[in-house]
Order: structure tokens, then sequence, then C-alpha cells
């Protein structure tokens, strides 16, 4: 059952009096300029906008989360004046690789942060789960490789929400393809056999991700004056991860209804159960979880619809040429050269197609042209990814074929996360510089 609306807000208001030390000045019940209540003037695509506007409840929730942190991770983050950023790493990795047990005298707030990710919700059903990590490796394997650049350029399209990204430091030219390389793994490493599961890869880079971004939380609040909460409110809020973690099952979902259909399909249903087990790990409350077609479009909307859009180009513009000129592989080979190079142009695409709703003015405007030879390259790269998807799923319907398919799907992945690299999941501050505000 879901918290009350008037429980959701009392969870807001604590972090002032749990975690003083970040939460201290922040007021909790001033409305900060990143959140709207006129569609119009948000950032919700103008093809959604016609679509019933969410429920009263629904949005009222978004609204309060708008200025939710993650109160039992925020709160380990907060020891590192005591412990130093290195140790809480090291415990933190410990705890995930070996158990509570294996770190000597834990801090509580680790026992706390581990404790809350190894309870599982009264609705999960790991089989499901399971069974939605095998299918997701086909598309994590095959297509989100020529994707991952497409969909993170997507998350700097909103000054409101970039803002962190641009602060501390981490996307710049020299950084942009580290936290790309670490996003793709993120999302690849969770679909292996068994990630998800307690001392699972998966669990761990869940568990890492969250300290990330409570570090980061922790070091804008603290150390950066020049962040405006009037404006910004609370850095990398809980509704800010639902783009990254349901884009998937959103796309699904919306498809469902514009097809006529209510009711997932078993496998569908198996790859929203994934999907929603993941968001759950990261530590996003379980009322913004919908496990219909209906109230999954309708949170992500009420979610899109709350954000005021605004495109300013010293924040997102930066972000946006600094990942589009990233090079992503780990050397300089040939065929790395010639994928990057490739890649690239796809990424132009799949920005414009999924998340501009094929306005390539506004693709120019920001700084993502999109040209004759984007479309060369997507002539001939979708019909390849396009038939090796077919091959594999007509590999995973035979019953003989199906778990050699698994096994080459699971190895491939195996590789990718080679290429991308040792993914640190780490923010420091010393890189962080001051926000320059942006006019509204």
């Amino acid at each position: 059952m879901h918290p009350s609306l008037a429980q959701v807000q009392e969870r807001i208001a604590c972090q002032k009096t749990a975690l003083p030390v970040m939460y201290g000045d922040v007021d909790f019940s001033a409305t900060p300029e990143r959140y709207t209540e006129q569609v119009e003037d948000s950032s919700l695509p103008k093809s959604l906008r016609h679509l019933p506007p969410p429920p009263a409840d629904m949005k009222e929730r978004v609204k309060a989360y708008t200025m939710l942190g993650d109160i039992t991770a925020d709160a380990y983050a907060s020891l590192m004046g005591e412990y130093g950023f290195k140790r809480l790493v090291d415990m933190l990795t410990t705890a995930c690789d070996h158990g509570i047990d294996a770190v000597p005298d834990a801090p509580k707030e680790l026992v706390a942060l581990i404790e809350e990710m190894e309870t599982r919700p009264d609705w999960l059903d790991m089989d499901l789960v399971r069974e939605g990590a095998r299918l997701n490796r086909l598309p994590m394997a095959v297509t989100s490789p020529w994707m991952i650049r497409g969909a993170f350029l997507a998350t700097f399209l909103n000054k409101y929400t970039a803002l962190p990204m641009a602060m501390t430091g981490t996307l710049g030219h020299s950084t942009a393809s580290r936290r790309v390389n670490e996003t793709a793994t993120f999302f690849t490493v969770t679909t292996l056999p068994g990630a998800l599961e307690p001392r699972g890869e998966g669990f761990k880079a869940a568990a890492m991700v969250r300290l990330m971004h409570s570090m980061v939380r922790f070091n804008i609040l603290r150390r950066m004056k020049s962040w405006d909460k009037s404006v910004y409110g609370i850095p990398v809020p809980q509704v800010d991860q639902m783009p990254a973690g349901l884009i998937d099952v959103f796309l699904l979902a919306y498809q469902m209804l514009d097809e006529g259909r209510t009711e997932f399909t078993a496998e569908e249903r198996a790859r929203v159960e994934f999907s929603r087990y993941r968001c759950y790990l990261l530590g996003l409350p379980e009322d913004l979880l919908m496990d219909t077609p209906q109230g999954i479009v309708d949170i992500m909307n009420a979610r899109g619809a709350s954000i005021r859009e605004g495109f300013d180009d010293k924040t997102c513009g930066t972000l946006v040429r600094a990942t589009l000129d990233a090079y992503l592989p780990p050397d300089q080979k040939v065929g790395h050269r010639i994928f990057n190079a490739l890649e690239k142009r796809l990424a132009r695409l799949v920005l414009v197609k999924h998340f501009l709703n094929g306005d390539s003015d506004r693709a120019r405007e920001i700084g993502v042209p999109v040209g004759a030879s984007e479309y060369a390259v997507a002539a001939v790269l979708f019909p390849y990814i396009a038939t090796k998807m077919a091959l594999y799923r007509f590999a995973l319907s035979v019953p003989g074929l199906r778990k050699m398919a698994d096994r080459r799907l699971t190895a491939r992945i195996r590789r990718l996360l080679k290429r991308y690299g040792h993914a640190e999941f780490t923010s420091n501050a010393e890189a962080y510089r001051p926000a320059v505000p942006a006019t509204a």
C-alpha cells in the first residue's frame, strides 16, 4: 500500500532534521522555480500534451518528490568528513561483495543502506526479474552500444535537471566519455544472470550509483554556495532518476495504449518487473514505480509536465557538445575508430527521433545538426542491427538453441563491459565549479 500524500510530505520535511548537515538551510515548504503546473511551459513533449492529465494525487506526489534526495544513502555520504571519500567507497564495495559483516565496525548508516537494499518489497517476484533480465540481454548486447550516447544526450536538454552534471565537472570534454561508459556499464551489468541478487554485480552497481548521487548532493549543498535552491531545488532529486530507469517500459506502455492494449503479456510483465526492481535498488520511492501501462505513462508524463522548460547553452549546450565530441572506445584500433565515427552519427538521429519528436530544426539549434551523412549511416546500420536482433530472437525461441544463444549474449555483454572499462561511480568534489545562473 502506497503512503498517503501527507506521509510523503512528512518524509520530505524530515530530511531537514535527519540530515541538518545537508538540508539544514533548505526550505522544504517553498516550491522551486524548476517546478511548473502549466503544461505549456513544461518540458513535456508537445506530442504528449494532448493526453488526459495524470491523476491529481500523482501530480502532487511528483511535486513532493521533486524535493526528495535519498535519505538513507545521503546519511552515509554525510560521513565523508569523518571517514573520507575513499574509505566510504571501500566500505560500501566490501559490503556489497562480501556482506555487511565483512566490514569491521561498519557505521550504522552503511548497515542501514545495505539492509534497505536487501529488503525486498512485497510486490516483488524475483522469478519475473530474472526473466526480465534475460529478455533485456538481447537489446543490451546488440542495440544499446549504438544507442547509449543518443539517450545520454537527452538528459542535457533541460537546464534545471542538467545543472548538477555541469557543476560537478564530470562532463567536460576530458571526462564525458567516462560518464557515458559508466552509464552504459550500469544498465548493461544489471542484465547479467543473478546481477540484481545481493552480492550480484548489478546490486553493487546500484549501491555505487546511489552513493555517487548522494555525494553530488552533499558536495553541492555543502560546498557550492552558488547553487540556488529557490530555482533548482534539491540536486538530483528522486524524480530525475525516473527517465533513465523507466524509459524502456514507458515507451512500451505508450505503444500499448496507442494500440488499445491495457494488459502486459507475460514477457512484457517480466521486463516491467525487472525495470521496477532496478529502480527500487536505486532508491526510487515505490509509489513512483507504477505497474500498469496507464500508470507508467501517467507518472512519466506527470514528471515531464512538472519541470519547467529551459535550454541554456552554457549548461545544456556545453554538455551536449562535450558528449558528442567524446571518444568512447578504450583504444585507437581501426575497428574502434570506425565504430566511434558511425555511432556518433547514429546518436544524433536517436536524439532527434526519440527525444526531439523528429524536430531537426530544434536539433540544429542545440548543436546537434542532422544531415545526409547521418541518414546514410542509419540506412546501413539499422537494417544490420534489425537483422542481428531477428536472428537472436529466432534462436532464443527455439528450445534447442535458446541456452546457447543466451550464453553467447552473456559473453557479448561481458566483452562490452570490458570495453566500457571499470566504472568508478564516484564524484570528485575538487572538480566542481560554480553554477552559472541562467535566465528562466
